[in-house]
């Protein structure tokens, strides 16, 4: 007897995620702002005031390997390590529980968004098995991406000291061979994704009436939509842009044979990095609405069917064509075998 995932139980993972998004954001940070310098402090060691000086005074110290020219007190270096710490880190772990916290508010005070009208049973085609299988594949790397990246740029702050070298040294180590291996996997299914997805995601006039209203929220009538509603096309924008970026910058940082300075692959880590953590806070509200915040949505990727009543309510547009093509079938039906009929042999 097969076992399947009920969506309560896909509810609770989630939850799970989210929180641990949650405690190591607030954890990171925590310690972050205790002690800003921490890093720094263990990089360096026990070297003195005067070694530094001398190092940063003469040109018997300059690192000659791969033919650099830099000193071994590399200022770019340092500037870059200063806007991780000052800005990128607390800036993205701000981000991410602001948004979480939001939307925890948002599920007490509105609750989940419940159909206007009871269920017909009568079911609508709305996403095929390959389709589904992408997209779960798509959110699986992403998903082991934000959590790997987290340990990545706050775990040493939350697991090292709680755990000792012994489990943070192999813990770090696979964390950024899943990460490094991860990455490209991603870039290749993305863009398959948006290649398949492309046309049922461009930009319709209506689409601003969806914004206008909140997808719903602000006034009686919910919005007409397509297909695929603004929201679910922002989001599809979003990928295709700042998702390609990440993309990119990562495979820049994880292909460093191709001639790259330290200062590019610097600057590479920045943009990676703020680019990564704003689609990991937009993300949470992805993975709300199709979850907690509204009724049916997530049958539509769990089983590729939704309700007839879903369908009208929250994509009227899809569900008119869907209708019309379903009136004229049997016509056309009716007129192939007319016409099948007129052609064939006494």
């Amino acid at each position: 007897m097969t076992s399947v995932l009920t969506p309560l139980l896909w509810y609770r993972r989630l939850l799970g995620l989210a929180l641990m998004l949650l405690l190591t954001c607030v954890f990171a940070t925590s310690t972050l702002a205790a002690d800003p310098e921490a890093e720094i402090k263990q990089a360096i060691g026990g070297a003195s005031q005067e070694t530094w000086q001398d190092i940063g005074s003469t040109d018997d110290y300059i690192d000659t390997r791969a033919d650099s020219s830099y000193n071994l007190i590399n200022a770019s270096g340092e500037t870059w390590r200063q806007i991780r710490n000052t800005w990128v880190s607390p800036g993205g772990a701000i981000a991410i529980v602001g948004v979480l916290a939001i939307l925890i508010v948002f599920y007490l005070v509105v609750g989940t968004k419940t159909l206007d009208e009871p269920r017909t049973g009568r079911l609508i085609l709305r996403w095929t098995a390959l389709e589904r299988a992408l997209h779960w594949t798509l959110a699986t790397l992403f998903i082991l991406l934000a959590l790997t990246g987290l340990n990545l740029l706050f775990g040493k702050f939350v697991f090292r000291p709680l755990f000792g070298d012994g489990f943070w040294a192999p813990m770090i180590a696979g964390t950024k061979f899943v990460h490094n291996y991860l990455g490209p996997l991603f870039g290749i299914v993305l863009i398959t994704m948006l290649a398949k997805w492309l046309t049922i995601n461009l930009p319709k006039k209506h689409d601003l009436t969806w914004f206008k209203q909140g997808g719903g929220i602000v006034g009686k009538a919910h919005p007409p939509a397509g297909f695929a509603n603004g929201g679910e096309k922002g989001w599809y924008w979003l990928l295709a842009s700042v998702g390609l970026v990440v993309v990119v910058t990562g495979l820049v940082m994880d292909f460093p044979i191709f001639g790259q300075s330290r200062d590019t692959m610097q600057w590479m880590n920045v943009i990676h990095a703020v680019g990564s953590l704003g689609l990991m806070a937009v993300a949470l509200g992805h993975i709300y609405i199709g979850t907690l915040g509204m009724e049916g949505a997530f049958d539509a990727m769990k089983s590729g069917y939704v309700d007839e009543t879903w369908a009208k309510q929250h994509h009227s547009l899809w569900y008119e064509e869907v209708m019309n093509k379903a009136d004229t079938a049997p016509q056309e039906k009716a007129v192939d075998d007319a016409t099948a009929k007129a052609h064939r042999p006494n």
